[in-house]
């Protein structure tokens, strides 16, 4: 267990010991940012209150898209299996948000059972509904993926305004939910399908204030060929600068998320290149968990703070006898005025204000003479847990990670394992990432592969007048420097190359000097150390074989 709060002294009465960063959240947040909220009613207006699940649950993820773009065939690339209550179509077949979990049997819970159980994260969606309800439910099988992660599949969103209002619920008032409490939303997008309908823009505006968890595929990309696939790309990143209000461009992977043939082949190195970044990116997702849960709460401590000055400003200048209804409907007018002036009072960012109309429709309902005025001593205890709290729970999570058990696939790094993740088909076939390419190219092969190229660097190494069979550093770089790679680069390759550290490069040492500029002038990094089978044969006699004798002895 780690002690965080300094002293040494167990007399010390405000002394706290947390067994983990899950645990010092759910503390900190119950004892010194709820009763802020509580008082000035932020769960009104904002986000239901966090219950012990939030803080315990295992990392998220949302896919959002427009229907038949590919969400659900997604999920089931993943896991490389289906699941409970699984639909496929080009039609939209999938009319229900699906939290696709962990367990020990194939099952299905459906949401009115769901939101009662008090170990699950979504309790607070009752406040949606049975309309909702009925359009919820969780999923459960043993699949080695979810031991790590929860998949919340939605229903495809369609486009105009019959199809919004016939749903019965408040359907980017679900998604926001969901953004504030996932850890990554994945947008997807269908190569043939690329405009944004209104519905589809409101639930991206939904996800505001997220947009460090979103991630955008363009999916189906095998279906264009290459140069068609060019003038999607742009098409996709105007229509997505119309949406997203930032001046950064937002990430987008290509690829074709599903087990059939490609369509067009020709971009293979391409999807495969960015189905790596993409998985790795969802693979860290375990180990951020508790970072992602920490800035999640930090930002809802800045949140309620501001709207605790929101509310206290409206009640103070409510009157306290006649005119009520009229002040209310001034008030709410002038609300952005009231927005300005409490950010030059209190010194406030206009980022940390919530949306002005969006804060209008929410106080039509209430009743300002009922609002509670400021309590600084509330604000200071939430200022000191952002200053001093949080510091030190940011400094427990490394600790937490080093003393971190083994896991079950025996590592104690947390990363997601299994389906489409696994580590096995990636390690133990020729169709991993990279996998005889760059330089892992003949690392399966008993030949020295850089014997195959070396006739150029032979006769250019006879060329540069060798002494005694050796080039000297001065001639080697006259040559190497030809390559117009930069020398930060160049003398990587030289360390790598004068594998006996003699300043100097013999005729199988230059050839594997050429051999790795010509690797890295093809766009491949170059390795920290070098690879077995680069050893030039000669050189193996100090080196462990790279291949083992059949006569070695098992000690």
């Amino acid at each position: 267990m780690f002690s965080w709060l300094g002293g040494d002294s167990s007399k010390k009465k405000n002394k706290e010991v947390l067994e983990t960063v899950s645990e010092g959240l759910r503390k900190i947040y119950k004892q010194k940012l709820l009763p802020l909220e509580e008082f000035h009613k932020f769960h009104d207006f904002h986000s239901p209150a966090l219950d012990d699940p939030d803080f315990d649950a295992k990392p998220m993820i949302l896919l959002v898209g427009q229907y038949s773009t590919g969400k659900t065939t997604f999920i089931r690339y993943l896991l490389e299996s289906d699941f409970p209550g699984i639909r496929i179509g080009p039609e939209p077949t999938t009319d229900r948000f699906i939290a696709v979990m962990h367990g020990d049997e194939e099952g299905s819970i459906p949401g009115n059972a769901l939101v009662v159980d008090a170990k699950k994260q979504f309790r607070a969606l009752s406040g949606f509904g049975n309309a909702f309800l009925n359009r919820f439910q969780c999923s459960t099988l043993p699949n080695q993926v979810l031991e790590s992660v929860t998949i919340v599949d939605t229903p495809g969103i369609l486009s105009g305004e019959k199809q919004r209002i016939d749903r019965g619920y408040d359907f980017t008032g679900v998604l926001e939910w969901f953004a504030e409490r996932v850890d990554r939303i994945i947008l997807l997008f269908d190569a043939h399908k690329l405009d944004i309908s209104d519905e589809f823009k409101r639930c991206i505006e939904a996800l505001a204030g997220n947009e460090d968890k979103i991630r955008i595929v363009l999916n189906k990309s095998d279906m264009v060929d290459h140069q068609q696939l060019m003038r999607v790309y742009g098409a996709l990143m105007w229509s997505l600068g119309k949406v997203f209000k930032t001046p950064e461009v937002s990430r987008v992977y290509l690829g074709s998320f599903w087990d059939h043939p490609l369509h067009y082949d020709l971009n293979r190195r391409l999807f495969q290149d960015e189905q790596h970044d993409l998985f790795q990116d969802l693979q860290a997702l375990p180990r951020n968990a508790a970072l992602r849960k920490l800035n999640d709460l930090i930002k809802r401590a800045r949140l309620a703070k501001v709207h605790a000055y929101i509310i206290a400003e409206l009640r103070k200048q409510m009157p306290s006898m006649i005119g009520k209804d009229k002040k209310k409907k001034d008030l709410i007018q002038n609300l952005d005025k009231i927005y300005e002036q409490l950010q030059r009072e209190h010194n406030i960012s206009p980022g940390d204000f919530p949306d002005v109309n969006k804060m209008r429709e929410k106080l039509q309902t209430q009743d300002f003479s009922k609002f509670n005025p400021l309590k600084p001593k509330l604000l200071e205890v939430v200022d000191g847990m952002l200053a001093t709290d949080i510091a030190r729970l940011m400094a427990q999570i490394p600790k937490e990670e080093a003393a971190a058990p083994a896991g079950s696939n025996g590592s104690a790094d947390p990363t997601v394992r299994g389906g489409a993740f696994s580590q096995t088909t990636e390690a133990e076939t020729p169709f991993g990432f990279g996998r005889g390419e760059g330089f892992d190219k003949g690392a399966d092969e008993a030949e020295w592969v850089v014997s195959r190229e070396r006739t150029t660097a032979d006769s250019t190494f006879e060329s540069l007048g060798p002494v005694n069979g050796y080039l000297s550093g001065r001639a080697a770089k006259e040559h190497m420097v030809k390559s117009k790679l930069p020398n930060s680069v160049l003398g990587k390759v030289w360390k790598l190359a004068d594998i006996d550290k003699d300043g100097q490069l013999d005729a199988d040492e230059f050839a594997l000097a050429n051999y790795l500029i010509n690797l890295k002038l093809e766009g491949h990094e170059i390795p920290s150390e070098l690879p077995k089978h680069l050893i030039p044969p000669s050189k193996r006699g100090e080196q462990d074989p790279v291949y083992p004798s059949l006569n070695d002895n098992d000690e």
